[in-house]
């Protein structure tokens, strides 16, 4: 397993519910994945590491987590050392590398999405954004670790907002060129399927919560909390994304020479009418989608993946039909600009149906577990209900103690609402 965040410690904790017996590494892991697997001191990132101790121990299976080893090339590293490996190539990672890239396929692809255009100079952007309707939207084309899409109510926002990016280099590389795009109104959902690049089982859609405050107020995160399934992505509706967004995605990919071979995640919004149109792609599980997914995988992911990831078909999964799940995203003091780190956490015994994910954390010299990042921890609340799972989630994240502790008590507000 390459990674050491939350969706790592709900991966490692989905195969080893569902293999017991199975060797797992995780590579670096943290504190949670240690309980789980053996971690190495290799960063995610270091792609001679991970490929040296892939054949140092023989792996069977490489997992690939989070999306800036894929865009670097590590899947294609090992599958040309004949190696299993779970996670698109580089070229096929750009759908989330590059949101420009992501643009102008999903316009030859014919999938539907919010009309835009793409800028490296500052200028040409600023002229375009005074003739723009407001509100509108200012994403960094790269990788931003999920916080580089601003929604931006008036035009003097959107200005400020390219000036960062392409004037002051908030965003480094990433933010070298921007996408401006129209403001999509509507609801939110994240559907993400596994794929061999033409067949696909699309898992239990999730709806994140990517604002700090409580009722999405406040600054852009990486996700402070979602919850599985939505009521709002019916049967017809998935329908639609198959065939007008999944599809023509994965064909138009396959053209290019880049078959996608992975988790494709579609985060779309769904208009009055019930239309989906895409706002992003990523080429991976979603943090904070994967901790309430994989806890509703009953069996069959581990031959999923390891089938997609030796060049054969994608298989059907189990899902726990009745089950629903919330997951509350426990962030440091300061998050999502200046985390504070180091503080001491506390995590008490807890209740059946609870699972606390470790995102954020490390050991500190005396052992004892400590804030080691911006998002630290996720509380997991699974049941049959709704309220119910939503109630374990919020009230495990009340339990849990450090200083500085930061989250929302809102998730899955839209879905109580509903109810």
């Amino acid at each position: 397993m390459v990674g050491g965040g939350g969706r790592e410690h709900a991966l490692c904790w989905a195969l080893r519910r569902e293999d017991p017996a199975t060797t797992l590494y995780c590579a670096p892991g943290n504190p949670g994945t240690a309980e789980l697997a053996t971690n190495l001191p290799i960063g995610a990132e270091d792609l001679d590491g991970i490929v040296a101790a892939c054949d140092k121990l023989d792996i069977g299976l490489t997992i690939v987590g989070p999306e800036i080893p894929l865009s670097l090339g590590l899947a294609d590293r090992l599958a040309a050392r004949r190696r299993a490996v779970f996670g698109p190539s580089a070229s096929a990672a750009r759908i989330e590398a590059s949101k420009a890239f992501a643009k102008e396929l999903m316009e030859d692809a014919g999938v539907p999405t919010a009309a835009s255009r793409t800028f490296t100079e500052l200028p040409a952007a600023l002229e375009y954004i005074a003739r723009h309707a407001e509100p509108l939207v200012v994403k960094a084309s790269g990788l931003a670790a999920g916080k580089g899409a601003v929604v931006c109510a008036t035009r003097a926002e959107a200005r400020e907002a390219a000036g960062a990016m392409l004037g002051d280099g908030r965003f480094g590389s990433a933010g070298e060129t921007i996408v401006i795009e129209e403001f999509m109104e509507g609801e939110e959902l994240s559907v993400l399927a596994i794929t061999d690049g033409r067949g696909l089982f699309i898992l239990p859609p999730a709806q994140d919560h990517k604002r700090l405050g409580e009722g999405d107020s406040g600054p852009n995160t990486g996700g402070m909390g979602a919850y599985s399934p939505v009521s709002i992505a019916r049967p017809t509706l998935l329908d639609r994304v198959r065939t007008q967004v999944f599809e023509p995605t994965l064909s138009a990919l396959e053209r290019m020479g880049a078959r996608y071979r992975g988790v494709l995640y579609a985060g779309v919004m769904i208009d009055a009418g019930g239309n989906p149109r895409v706002v992003e792609f990523n080429c991976r599980l979603g943090d904070p989608e994967a901790q309430v997914i994989l806890p509703l995988v009953s069996s069959g992911l581990l031959a999923c993946l390891d089938s997609v990831a030796r060049g054969g078909s994608v298989r059907p999964i189990e899902i726990r039909p009745s089950d629903r799940a919330v997951t509350t995203v426990l962030a440091a003091r300061g998050y999502p600009d200046h985390p504070e780190k180091g503080a001491v956490i506390t995590i008490p015994s807890m209740p059946a149906g609870v699972t606390v994910f470790q995102a954020g954390t490390t050991r500190n010299a005396a052992g004892k577990l400590v804030v080691a990042g911006g998002r630290v921890l996720n509380a997991t609340g699974v049941a049959s209900s709704f309220a119910e799972a939503q109630r374990l989630s919020r009230s495990a994240a009340e339990r849990i103690e450090f200083a500085g502790k930061t989250f929302r008590r809102d998730i899955g507000w839209r879905e109580a609402q509903r109810q």
